[in-house]
């Protein structure tokens, strides 16, 4: 069950990432159509792959790797590390969604230096949680506050910073 569990897990990343690092380099090709129907037919082609192939690939990622969570049980500080680093991989996915909208508007364009940017920031975070799940470090270089492993940690540090904030009364 955990083989094809971990599987299912592995083909979703790899055709996750593989989308979110390869798109950059379809929009920059939007500044040298000219054409309606060339056009047409490039926006057909990232939406596909976006909708179709990338959002799909992402959530079943997502879903597999949570189920493995509980199958294996791994609870240890590298894999809070590396679930910081598929969160930057959820905000590149949203990201991309954005930047198809807007994209092929009328006059819109993709600089390269946004598209180098795009591709090498997807690519070094998907090093980092290769090079975390292959290492598996037992002690991570940086210390993480203690409240990151304890239910309800994260809430704590951030509640300051949240302006609407709801702390629980002690009157009834």
């Amino acid at each position: 069950m955990i083989e094809a569990m971990k599987f299912v897990h592995i083909a979703a990343i790899a055709l996750w990432t593989a989308g979110l690092v390869g798109l950059p380099s379809l929009y920059v090709q939007r500044a040298a159509i000219t054409d309606d129907q060339s056009l047409y037919r490039l926006q057909k082609t990232v939406r596909f792959a976006y909708t179709t192939v990338l959002s799909p690939a992402a959530f079943t990622a997502v879903a597999s790797g949570i189920a493995l969570i509980f199958l294996r049980e791994v609870f240890v500080p590298w894999f809070s590390l590396k679930l910081g680093f598929v969160a930057l991989l959820g905000v590149a996915h949203v990201l991309t969604g954005l930047v198809i909208i807007r994209l092929f508007r009328e006059g819109e364009g993709y600089p390269a230096w946004r598209c180098a940017a795009a591709t090498i920031l997807t690519a070094l975070t998907v090093l980092a949680i290769l090079l975390l799940v292959l290492a598996k470090p037992a002690a991570l270089p940086l210390e993480l506050p203690a409240a990151l492993s304890e239910p309800g940690g994260l809430r704590r540090l951030l509640d300051p910073l949240n302006p609407w904030s709801v702390t629980p009364s002690t009157t009834p």
